[in-house]
């Protein structure tokens, strides 16, 4: 085993290190104390110091021998106008850990960071950290008795927290309790859903740029928006406060007054100037639910303001300034939209950084029980009534919940709403099985209700230029919109295919549903991935 040199790198101490006469030997000094512990024994010492304490260096470099022989001195003289501006500091520092001829594989480290001016210090810990310099620290300070006389004590101390088992420890469980924040403390079993929590996490903790949440109505964007706001303030990250409005219901000058702002006499009962909601959210996070849903003049001023932080109030002539965080919400395929000219092509760049997508209540069945402990407990902390459910009841929830035959179509509202009615139905709050047969034939009445005109344009329009639907007659409108949105509530496509061609499979030799459902889409230019939405930095999920 090959034995390795031990360098220490330093700043001259020009105050605490100096001294010509015998009385220095009577005082700590903290270059020279370090090399006076024979358990610390060091091969070389690189002392950096400024040409106008070159007297006190030279002492230094002759005192070091005389307290330990075997340590070779070498001195470096680095000029420093100020040694108090970080700019200036770094620099130089900097500097010398690109020149220097490191040999790890020989020589083992210790960066000194006990004297020199606290800037000094700091950027000697931030090089080190940065692996510029690949060491460890050593700090110095006096004999706390009066026994050790001037040699005084020492710490190493190791950058690498991974080997701090505490520690790791700490920083783990901050990032557990982190993610389980961000998902209401529910513990959630879809190893996809926790993977995008856990990205979700890293982004809003160390990202201040826009982030996109795309998914379905009641997938729980708005709720995520919060709990993000709520994980930044409680790190200090922001301090102003959470702004929230659904953009379906701006519409003309109330959009341009509400989100920026007017002043007094910008139009008819404009009695007075109203600051607008990103101003209210200086500081703070904005959250824009249905952003697809904005003017082009909205989207063109927002633009502006998440670049350059200024905008001008509606009827204004005076920009005003904002420093806000925004999060946008959106259950369209904005792509599609820039395509048909409804939504900035420049806006989605700007804010498809961070692009999040939440997936619905049937992507995720596994999820479907923890998610109802979860409502029974939100019942009861509103109500104070503890609601329970046997375990057979319990199964049969799980089983029908869980099966095609549950389309969710309004996620997780529709579960909220179904697990509220049950409690409250329930005697003695205990759900019975009564109570759930009758909640499930509720559920199914609602969700076969036939999809209207409107509805079916909406559903293509989201997968289909307008010239291809323009193209199609009104049965195939229909019918290809009912295909797209089963396709959309199913975890798969066989399991599409299975509901789609249910009546029919009993009497076919071979039932490849998956198949039939692929050539049918095909018809049109679809595919099961065009339907699917995709996940963050486009991954699939």
């Amino acid at each position: 085993m090959i034995t390795k040199k031990r360098v220490v790198i330093g700043l001259l101490g020009s105050v605490l290190d100096s001294g010509f006469h015998e009385e220095r030997w009577k005082r700590w000094r903290p270059t020279i104390s370090l090399c006076k512990h024979a358990e610390l024994p060091v091969d070389r010492f690189e002392l950096i110091y400024d040409p106008k304490f070159t007297d006190t260096a030279k002492a230094v470099m002759a005192d070091i021998p005389r307290v330990s022989a075997a340590t070779e001195v070498r001195g470096t003289p680095q000029p420093l106008r100020d040694p108090w501006d970080f700019e200036e500091v770094y620099a130089t520092l900097h500097e010398f850990a690109r020149g220097y001829d490191f040999k790890p594989e020989t020589e083992d480290y210790l960066v000194h960071i006990t004297t020199g001016s606290h800037v000094q210090q700091i950027c000697l810990f931030l090089l080190t950290e940065s692996r510029h310099f690949p060491a460890r620290l050593v700090q110095t300070s006096p004999a706390d008795n009066k026994r050790r006389g001037p040699d005084g004590k020492f710490a190493i101390i190791d950058l690498d927290l991974s080997k701090y088992d505490r520690l790791a420890a700490r920083f783990g469980k901050e990032q557990k309790e982190a993610r389980s924040f961000l998902k209401s403390g529910i513990a959630t079993r879809s190893k996809q859903f926790n993977q995008l929590i856990e990205q979700i996490e890293h982004v809003a903790i160390h990202a201040k740029e826009p982030i996109l949440l795309t998914g379905p109505t009641g997938a729980g964007k708005s709720q995520l928006a919060r709990r993000i706001y709520e994980l930044k303030k409680s790190r200090h990250q922001i301090t102003g406060a959470f702004v929230e409005v659904n953009c379906a219901t701006l519409r003309g000058d109330a959009a341009m007054s509400a989100l920026f702002g007017h002043v007094r006499g910008a139009f008819t009962g404009a009695l007075k100037d109203r600051p607008g909601l990103l101003r209210s959210a200086d500081n703070g996070l904005l959250f824009l639910d249905e952003i697809g849903e904005l003017g082009l003049d909205e989207q063109a001023m927002l633009l502006r303001a998440l670049e350059d932080k200024r905008f001008l109030p509606f009827g204004g002539d005076r920009e005003v300034s904002s420093n806000f965080q925004l999060i946008a919400g959106t259950n369209r395929e904005l792509p599609i939209a820039v395509r048909e000219g409804r939504f900035r092509e420049d806006l989605l760049a700007r804010t498809n950084l961070w692009t999040f997508h939440l997936p619905g209540l049937r992507q995720r069945p596994e999820d479907i029980e923890p998610n109802l402990d979860y409502e029974l407990d939100q019942y009861a902390r509103k109500g104070s009534l503890r609601v329970t459910m046997s375990t057979e009841v319990r199964a049969d929830f799980l089983k029908f919940a869980q099966s095609s035959a549950a389309k969710w179509s309004a996620n997780f509202r529709d579960l909220n709403a179904c697990i509220t009615r049950m409690a409250t139905l329930s005697p003695g709050g205990r759900i019975t099985a009564a109570v759930l047969a009758e909640e499930i034939e509720r559920l199914k009445a609602g969700w076969s209700a036939p999809m209207v005109a409107g509805d079916h344009d909406a559903v293509l329009a989201s997968v289909l230029s307008e010239k291809t639907r323009e193209q199609l007659d009104l049965f195939d409108r229909a019918q290809l919109a009912f295909v797209i949105q089963v396709c959309r509530e199913s975890a798969s496509l066989s399991d599409a295919g299975r509901q789609l061609f249910a009546a029919t499979r009993e009497n076919r030799k071979t039932a490849n549903d998956a198949d039939r459902l692929r050539k049918y889409l095909a018809r049109f230019d679809l595919d099961w991935q065009s339907l699917k939405p995709t996940g963050p930095i486009g991954q699939s999920l």
